[in-house]
């Protein structure tokens, strides 16, 4: 199954499962349509699901669009790179360039900036956090669906490493949202208010965060 649209096709895969009681539609990064089902959804019903919302769908691509070409490259603190390959040293960073050698481990070497800069960035807003509370343990890993976690109980903040290639104000916003938990382990609204407090810019940075 495909669709059409302004002389592109994308693919549609169906996956169906039995605890599904909703039929939901989604954009993978490949941009594949995956519509997820249950069992007794019919293909007639899914085509004019897929026909009845192809405006929101071409929003879904147009954005999934946006967020492939923010994770294509070399990325660091905000800045895209051309990337060339040299074999003289593992990376180099110029204005515009970055020499990068093949053999270099890209992630191992994005952990190394990360545990500085990353450091430095909680020190800061630990020191001017608007409440008192314990300072967390810091670790740092890749994840795909969450920017930061932080577990109350041992107080311990992680921090996504793909925030490294993005400007640090989003970390900054990371940190005070993990922070944030250490007072209200929810979303209620004091939680954000809390947040707020300490970044009263932070709805801009995470509608922003949401092309990455």
């Amino acid at each position: 199954m495909k669709l059409q649209l302004d002389d592109e096709i994308y693919p549609i895969e169906i996956q169906r499962k039995k605890t599904n009681k909703n039929t939901y539609i989604r954009v993978k990064n490949d941009m594949t349509i995956q519509v997820t089902t249950n069992y007794f959804t019919s293909e007639k019903n899914i085509i004019k699901l897929i026909e009845d919302n192809t405006e929101k769908i071409k929003k879904m691509l147009d954005h999934q669009k946006i967020k492939n070409e923010n994770n294509t490259g070399f990325y660091y603190l905000g800045k895209k790179y051309d990337v060339i390959y040299v074999e003289y040293c593992d990376i180099s960073i110029g204005e515009t360039k970055v020499f990068l050698n093949r053999k270099l481990d890209l992630d191992k070497w994005y952990k190394k900036q990360a545990k500085t800069i990353y450091k430095e960035h909680l020190d800061k807003i630990y020191n001017r956090f608007s409440k008192k509370i314990p300072y967390p343990d810091l670790r740092i890993r890749k994840m795909t669906t969450r920017w930061g976690v932080c577990n109350v109980k041992t107080k311990t903040v992680t921090l996504n490493l793909e925030l490294i290639k993005r400007d640090t104000k989003y970390l900054d916003y990371v940190i005070v949202h993990e922070l944030s938990h250490l007072i209200h382990a929810n979303h209620s609204k004091k939680f954000w208010d809390l947040v707020e407090e300490n970044m009263p810019d932070y709805k801009k940075y995470r509608k922003e965060m949401k092309d990455f």
